[in-house]
C-alpha cells in the first residue's frame, strides 16, 4: 500500500514537470506547478505514515505513534499554496490584460 502512495507521488511530480517544461500557456504552466505541489504534499504525508500507527495521544502504546510534524507541515503548505494561487492568478490576469493572451512572449514590456 505504501508503494502505491510513492508511485502516485512519482506520477504527480512527473506529470507536473512535463507540463512545466513543454507548455507555453502560462495558465497550463501554473496548473502543472499546482500538480507538483500536490505531489510534494502527498510525499510529506507518505513519509510520516506508519502502518498500524495511532495518533500521538498517550494511551500506553508508545511504539506505534504517527509523527504529527509532516501533517502540520502539509497543512501549512496548503495555506501557503492557496495564497500563492491567488497571487499567481492575479498576475496572470494582469499579464492577459497587457499581452492579450496567456501565451508566453519573450521580450514583452510591462
Amino acid at each position: 500500500m505504501i508503494w502505491a502512495m510513492y508511485f502516485a507521488v512519482a506520477v504527480l511530480l512527473t506529470a507536473g514537470l512535463y507540463g512545466v517544461i513543454t507548455k507555453k500557456n502560462l495558465m497550463k504552466v501554473f496548473i502543472s506547478l499546482s500538480i507538483m505541489e500536490t505531489g510534494v504534499n502527498l510525499l510529506l504525508i507518505t513519509i510520516g505514515y506508519i502502518p498500524g500507527g495511532t495518533a500521538p495521544i498517550e494511551n500506553g502504546n508508545f511504539a506505534k505513534y504517527v509523527d504529527p510534524v509532516p501533517q502540520a507541515l502539509v497543512l501549512t503548505a496548503i495555506v501557503i499554496g492557496v495564497s500563492v494561487t491567488a497571487l499567481a492568478l492575479s498576475l496572470l490576469i494582469m499579464y492577459h490584460s497587457k499581452a492579450g493572451t496567456l501565451e508566453y512572449k519573450e521580450g514583452m514590456k510591462w
